[in-house]
């Protein structure tokens, strides 16, 4: 039996909708795919760790449980190089995928999506 959850949440969606869709806590939507994808490529988790439990940087699971989409977008782009976070706004890969990133952080630290690798809902 698949189950699926569906985090409805209209203030972050883009489109007033769902901002992620996960079953069976490894399959989601194609763009929280891409969020993943983003965070695999540009191996964040040499700070955040595989999990997003945080390593030398904070924990991405608790961090998501309070910081809004604007922030993680400003944050993201801008970086925090006094903690050691650099900026991501001139990466391609992150200005069309972040939104997909916040969604796959935001369904780990919502506990819907689970670590490790993910696949497209079929």
């Amino acid at each position: 039996m698949s189950i699926t959850a569906v985090c409805v949440s209209a203030d972050d969606a883009p489109d007033g909708g769902a901002l992620y869709q996960v079953q069976e806590g490894n399959k989601v939507d194609e763009s929280t795919l891409n969020g993943w994808r983003t965070w695999r490529a540009l191996a964040c988790e040499r700070c955040h760790g595989a999990a997003q439990e945080g390593l030398v940087g904070p924990s991405l699971v608790e961090s998501l449980k309070v910081l809004s989409k604007e922030d993680f977008h400003t944050v993201l782009m801008n970086g925090r190089p006094e903690k050691g976070m650099p900026p991501f706004n001139t990466s391609e890969m992150v200005n069309k995928n972040w939104e997909g990133l916040y969604a796959y952080l935001k369904g780990r630290s919502d506990g819907k999506i689970e670590p490790g690798r993910l696949s497209k809902i079929q």
